[in-house]
């Protein structure tokens, strides 16, 4: 399965942004339950993160980025791009 990849950036106070991280962290579990290899985390030093995770096409990532709820809550700002892997 194709790799995708969302860069987000914060777009709410900080306390806001805390309520959903437990929802997030919890979807994160579905998707990898789901066979997604999902990962999530945040950039050290300023704002902002990156999801990674595989789905069959764009149109699967962009609903599985819809889905997240640090987007359904308008936490984040962010940008899907497919990574295609040239080495592991």
């Amino acid at each position: 399965m194709p790799t995708f990849v969302k860069i987000e950036e914060g777009k709410v106070d900080k306390s806001t942004f805390d309520q959903y991280v437990a929802a997030h962290k919890a979807y994160i579990q579905e998707l990898i339950a789901k066979g997604h290899k999902a990962k999530s985390g945040y950039w050290s030093g300023f704002g902002g993160g990156m999801m990674i995770f595989e789905a069959a096409s764009m149109d699967e990532a962009q609903a599985i980025v819809a889905r997240d709820p640090l987007v359904k809550n308008g936490c984040v700002n962010y940008k899907l791009y497919e990574w295609k892997i040239v080495a592991e």
